[in-house]
């Protein structure tokens, strides 16, 4: 390898790098210390979910939760696979899939909603921009998915992209 491309690869590293730890990914300077499940989370109004806020995991459901953001490649590649299994399994398991994503600086909740709907996301979107839902699983990078079990208790997590028949496998577990 030469030089120049060493030294290209290291400087593009650092930008990731420092595009990561710039939205507070837990583990990469953001969450709250201490934080721990269930966590409180507000939900936007956008395609199967509601303004509001939301308990993660939810109450007395297998839960499944998908740590994203919208500058996250993967976590558009990810958005794939937890539509299918959402199809699947909607009616016996919760699914959420958070943001850290501080908002202001050029990205507002109605970039969040278009994000969601250009992805097909149809279940709970939520926002948590202190990270403390990413801290309380000690999420690292993105996508990160957790599936509980009906009582809270984590029982898989993945960082990168899962295939469908993984998280098919540790949702169907759950049940």
């Amino acid at each position: 390898m030469g030089r120049r491309h060493l030294l290209a690869g290291l400087a593009g590293a650092g930008l990731v790098g420092a595009g990561v730890v710039g939205t507070g990914v837990a583990g990469l300077g953001g969450g709250s210390r201490g934080a721990s499940l269930p966590v409180e989370v507000t939900t936007l109004d956008a395609p199967g979910s509601t303004a509001g806020t939301r308990q993660v995991p939810a109450p007395g459901r297998p839960t499944v939760i998908d740590c994203f953001a919208t500058w996250c490649g993967p976590c558009v590649e990810q958005m794939a696979a937890l539509g299918t299994v959402h199809d699947r399994y909607a009616d016996r398991a919760a699914f959420v899939s958070v943001t850290n994503e501080r908002l202001g600086g050029g990205l507002t909740r109605e970039d969040l909603r278009a994000w969601w709907r250009e992805n097909d996301g149809d279940w709970s979107l939520g926002h948590d921009p202190e990270g403390d839902l990413l801290a309380a699983l000690g999420a690292s990078g993105l996508p990160y998915l957790a599936v509980t079990d009906a009582t809270g208790s984590v029982v898989w997590t993945h960082g990168g992209v899962a295939s469908v028949e993984t998280l098919d496998r540790e949702v169907a577990s759950t049940l």
